[in-house]
């Protein structure tokens, strides 16, 4: 179902029509931007955050009428049309994130030690789940500088991967993730048998030790990783015996002297994630694997990524509804997935940017009972105040599909109720 806003959509369309023909992604490295800090520049601690206050909106579109067990649900709320992480309401505004935290090195016992510590205020799947709390933490590590060419990084942080969980949020480019990325990488945990969050989200983030750097030849700089952690999200320990893996390489060609988060290059990176996951009382492997580039050179970006889920995958809810009516979240322990985005935009103005994205996800490729077609198509805008705060305009044209049901049948239905998204969002840097 569409979203009634013909005019509006009509003139997004028009807009972005002729200036989304060429490209637009930041071809930064995050593993060092946000794992160290300058030698002999940084200072001890510097407090810093942002915040980002959202709007959105779909029609609200119900369930259609269904058959069998799933009959109770016919004209209830579907859980893809309200607005996360609470699933009750269609549209509002919502403090998405309000993060607050310091960082900082040059001790005068130690220069080559820094840290990063941070919190999570905002209402997001971070805050949420039955264990979450208004004030989570969400990364406290400290990064030990005295080995060339293997900086060893220990406790909670980002682990490295795709390259939008992994990249910075104040400049990330959209409101919404890609489905993939949403349903594959933001992992969450699940009650088997009250089907509840039971945690916060994992926000890409685990427990463990890191090993990387990066190395500057010429224009190209190449950088590596590898994590060993819990997999175990933003709990401080494991909930198993196994520990996941995290392998990353990366190579970019430098344009210019540009550094810091929209550093102009092109980059290409590959990445694996390896471990187990504990479901009702037994543990089932996690795989995700990817491949990607970006490239920005101050006007025009562009970036691409495609990435593969073997084991535990994300299942939806009992018939698209929402847990207030009685819906219950669940996996698929032993299912496959395959993700991937196109991401294109450009500057038309120092402080106007268009955007437009791609996305695809197969959800349930081994069973054809379960497979699950997602297609977004995101227009977006942003208009940059100044370098702090900023402001983005999106519309989603989203369809899903069940290809091997009948359009009688409950899942194909169910796929019909799933409504376009309007989204604005305000983000303020301090």
């Amino acid at each position: 179902m569409k979203l009634k806003l013909k005019a509006t959509k009509a003139g997004i369309l028009l807009a972005l029509a002729g200036a989304l023909a060429v490209p637009q992604a930041n071809a930064a490295n995050w593993l060092m931007l946000q794992g160290t800090e300058k030698p002999n520049q940084a200072p001890r601690a510097k407090v810093w955050g942002f915040a980002q206050v959202d709007y959105q909106q779909t029609n609200d579109t119900k369930l259609p009428t269904l058959v069998g067990g799933a009959a109770g649900y016919s004209g209830k709320k579907a859980a893809f049309n309200q607005m996360a992480p609470d699933l009750k309401t269609s549209s509002g505004f919502n403090i998405k994130r309000a993060r607050i935290g310091v960082r900082g090195a040059n001790f005068p016992l130690d220069k080559d030690v820094n840290y990063f510590l941070m919190m999570e205020l905002g209402n997001n799947g971070i805050t949420t789940g039955n264990s979450g709390s208004q004030g989570q933490l969400t990364d406290a590590s400290v990064t030990i500088n005295k080995i060339d060419g293997a900086r060893v990084r220990v406790g909670l942080f980002k682990t490295p991967g795709s390259e939008e969980s992994f990249k910075g949020i104040p400049v990330f480019n959209y409101v919404n993730f890609t489905t993939g990325t949403d349903q594959l990488l933001i992992e969450k945990k699940f009650d088997p048998t009250t089907g509840e969050r039971t945690d916060p989200a994992f926000a890409a983030r685990d427990t463990g030790i890191q090993v990387f750097d990066a190395f500057r030849n010429g224009d190209w700089e190449t950088s590596y990783a590898l994590m060993l952690g819990n997999g175990n999200g933003l709990a401080f320990t494991d909930d198993n015996e196994s520990k996941d893996t995290y392998l990353y390489l990366s190579t970019e060609k430098i344009f210019g002297d540009s550094k810091g988060p929209r550093r102009h290059g092109m980059k290409f990176y590959a990445w694996n994630q390896n471990g187990k996951r504990t479901y009702n009382g037994a543990d089932y492997d996690r795989t995700r694997t990817g491949v990607g580039m970006t490239y920005f050179d101050g006007k025009y970006r562009a970036a691409a990524e495609y990435f593969t889920a073997d084991g535990m995958i994300f299942g939806g809810t009992t018939a698209g509804a929402t847990p207030a009516d009685g819906a219950k979240f669940s996996v698929q322990t032993d299912e496959k997935a395959t993700a991937y985005q196109i991401d294109l935009g450009y500057r038309i103005k120092p402080n106007l940017e268009l955007n437009i994205r791609y996305d695809a996800l197969d959800r349930g490729t081994e069973d054809p009972n379960n497979l699950r077609e997602f297609r977004t198509t995101t227009l977006g805008a942003q208009y940059f105040f100044n370098k702090k705060t900023s402001v983005r305009l999106n519309y989603e044209m989203r369809d899903q599909k069940a290809p091997n049901y009948t359009a009688a049948q409950n899942p194909a239905l169910v796929a019909t109720a799933l409504d376009d998204r309007l989204s604005a969002q305000l983000m303020m840097i301090f």
